[in-house]
């Protein structure tokens, strides 16, 4: 089992920038690489990063890459997510996941989460 709780989500201005912060625990957590979501108003879910706890290894949604940065922190067992330079269209609920790849990490493309948090909203006006 593992547990995660996401915080750190709010309200910011286009332009402005916010850090999620995912708080990991449970036994089979080393076992794990811990991804981000998204689920826009209206919208499916949508990954947008991946971590590796070993090396430390993230990939990013298209949507997202060179604007958001995920980064790890073993000794706290935490996870996180800077996003810069926000638009009103990252208005979303936030997800932190534990999950697996399905063979060798290709991307954000084969991750499959099987733990989720409860999520924090992200709301950018424009």
């Amino acid at each position: 089992q593992v547990q995660l709780v996401e915080s750190g989500g709010g309200l910011v201005q286009s332009g402005g920038s916010l850090t999620l912060s995912c708080a990991a625990s449970g036994r089979a957590l080393s076992t794990h690489a811990m991804g981000w979501f998204r689920r826009a108003p209206g919208k499916e879910r949508e990954i947008i990063a991946t971590i590796t706890w070993d090396s430390g290894r993230t990939d990013y949604a298209a949507s997202v890459q060179g604007r958001f940065t995920g980064s790890r922190d073993i000794a706290k067992n935490t996870v996180y997510l800077q996003m810069d330079s926000l638009k009103p269209a990252d208005t979303a609920i936030y997800y932190c996941a534990a999950g697996r790849y399905s063979g060798l990490p290709n991307g954000t493309n084969n991750y499959q989460p099987a733990y989720w948090g409860r999520g924090t909203q992200v709301t950018v006006s424009s």
